[in-house]
């Protein structure tokens, strides 16, 4: 990768890796690699990256062989002119990566658009995975919109035609910090130089326009739970106290899913990952 693709932060026991371009559209792909034992792949959430798994990998790397997942275009993966970033396009980018390198009784842990991802890739590959972890599954209308009217305002100009591609280019520190933290019970899980890191892959060139991308095609996240029911593989819901998802959406998910556990976390918002890794820790633990 290029100099400048480099992330600013370092995940203490892992090495960064690449998968090789796919077919069209379809971008070599970044991931970290931590552990040895059964595989673990994380899949993160919107506007994250691989990093934001930076606090669960130590505390499971001694039971699992840990891939955690730049999503295409987002991260350090490759940015690829022309690429969906709808939900079967990001699907496709994970079952790459559990085909590319021959993953097998796969423990599936996404969070937000990632649990979505973790859900519909183990319908796709039953044969590959055994285990689903799904945190605050983000299929639900309004999103990161409820964060707050920042949010709300933010999403639906990068979503607008005409000025949608200058409001995705334009992404002050202040305003992210406040974005994110809408989606913490504890503001301080939100650290400074994972900030930064996610400010600085928002200058890389063309990614105004994943972001845009990813935005206007979180329909196709809801749209994706009619396949939740084909998935074999055993499922735990999990969900933070204060997450954007209301109890209706997230009984509905239980409703939908037949062999499923569940847990709420106490106090907890959206990003359990990063205020609470020793819950989903304990969980993979099970």
């Amino acid at each position: 990768m290029p100099e400048a693709a480099r992330p600013t932060i370092s995940v203490p026991g892992t090495t960064s890796h690449t998968l090789g371009a796919g077919g069209q559209h379809e971008g070599a792909l970044r991931y970290l690699k931590a552990g040895t034992g059964a595989p673990l792949v994380l899949l993160h959430t919107v506007r994250t990256q691989a990093e934001h798994f930076r606090a669960l990998i130590p505390l499971v790397a001694g039971r699992f062989t840990v891939y955690a997942l730049d999503l295409p275009g987002m991260g350090h993966s490759d940015i690829v002119p022309g690429a969906s970033y709808d939900e079967p396009a990001l699907r496709a980018g994970v079952e790459r990566l559990l085909t590319g390198l021959d993953l097998e009784d796969v423990t599936l842990l996404g969070e937000s658009m990632g649990a979505v991802l973790a859900l519909t890739t183990a319908a796709g590959l039953p044969d590959r995975v055994r285990r689903v972890i799904a945190v605050n599954a983000y299929d639900f209308r309004g999103g990161i919109a409820r964060s707050g009217l920042l949010a709300r305002a933010v999403v639906t100009g990068v979503r607008a035609p005409g000025v949608g591609p200058v409001v995705a280019g334009i992404e002050p520190k202040a305003a992210l910090r406040r974005i994110l933290r809408g989606g913490l019970g504890d503001k301080s899980a939100l650290r400074e130089d994972y900030l930064a890191e996610l400010l600085q892959v928002g200058r890389r060139p063309g990614y105004p326009v994943v972001a845009r991308g990813v935005y206007r095609n979180l329909p196709s996240l809801i749209a994706a739970r009619s396949r939740y029911r084909e998935a074999k593989a055993p499922v735990h819901l999990v969900y933070g106290e204060r997450d954007w998802s209301r109890p209706s959406d997230r009984q509905a998910n239980k409703d939908l899913l037949t062999d499923t556990a569940f847990t709420q976390v106490p106090g907890a918002g959206h990003f359990i990952a990063l205020e609470r890794p020793d819950v989903l820790a304990d969980i993979l633990a099970e």
